[in-house]
């Protein structure tokens, strides 16, 4: 993923995590990630995803995964 996309990426899902009120610690939790992992996610340099860590992401803040692509 390009580093552009993993940030557009990142700001969506903190974005949506915000919407619906949950810390990075309960968002974490529900999709099965590490905390630290998501905070990275979220942050400036963003690691490589997994289609299959999108999706838990995506399922957990009950959103169509494609949702976490638009900026």
């Amino acid at each position: 993923m390009k580093n552009l996309l993993k940030i557009i990426v990142g700001k969506r899902i903190k974005e949506l995590r915000k919407k619906v009120r949950l810390t990075q610690e309960e968002l974490a939790e529900k999709a099965g990630v590490d905390y630290k992992y998501l905070q990275r996610i979220e942050g400036k340099t963003p690691p490589n995803l997994k289609l299959e860590t999108i999706e838990d992401i995506a399922h957990a803040l009950k959103v169509n995964p494609t949702k976490l692509f638009n900026p």
